[in-house]
């Protein structure tokens, strides 16, 4: 689907591996019309190192990603320069239309990336990065740390946490 306000497109289609989800685009995101299109953000890098994909994509080819299996969408269509812009009502509505997806395409797995998204698109207390308790169906769904540049975490940390949600889906697939 295509999003006006912007024109980056869902990578959705049905029989995926995982849904990654951003929480929004970032400026550079919206100008580009590509997802995680900011230099300084490591979602490309850390899902090749995590073994998602064979090589290094850039954003403008990330179409290739439904060939890995792998989609992307966002919970808030709004570009902001930093995610804390965004309401706790942007969130939660965009978790509702979040779930509504995820029920219709039915992916082996939602990657949520950041812990307080998760935590209000879904009205969560406390929670535990990985695999969550609760699915979607027969959608697991994981909580995994934001690939954001303003993110601390180290890019062994995060391609670490991406290399657990998809040794999982391997061992799942056999």
């Amino acid at each position: 689907m295509e999003h006006k306000e912007h024109g980056i497109d869902d990578i959705i289609a049905p029989g995926l591996r995982v849904i990654f989800c951003g929480i929004n685009p970032g400026k550079s995101s919206a100008h580009t019309g590509f997802h995680f299109a900011y230099a300084g953000n490591r979602f490309w890098k850390t899902i090749w190192q995590a073994g998602f994909t064979a090589r290094q994509l850039k954003p403008e080819e990330e179409r290739e990603l439904l060939v890995t299996r792998c989609g992307i969408t966002m919970l808030v269509e709004r570009a902001t320069k930093e995610a804390s812009e965004l309401t706790a009502t942007e969130l939660r509505d965009g978790g509702k239309l979040l779930q509504e997806t995820i029920l219709r395409y039915q992916p082996d797995a939602l990657a949520v990336l950041g812990k307080q998204a998760y935590k209000q698109a879904f009205r969560a207390g406390k929670v535990e990065w990985g695999k969550q308790p609760q699915t979607l169906g027969k959608t697991e769904i994981w909580v995994l740390p934001n690939p954001s540049g303003l993110n601390r975490a180290s890019q062994d940390e995060l391609t670490a946490a991406y290399q657990e949600l998809n040794r999982a889906l391997l061992a799942a697939d056999r």
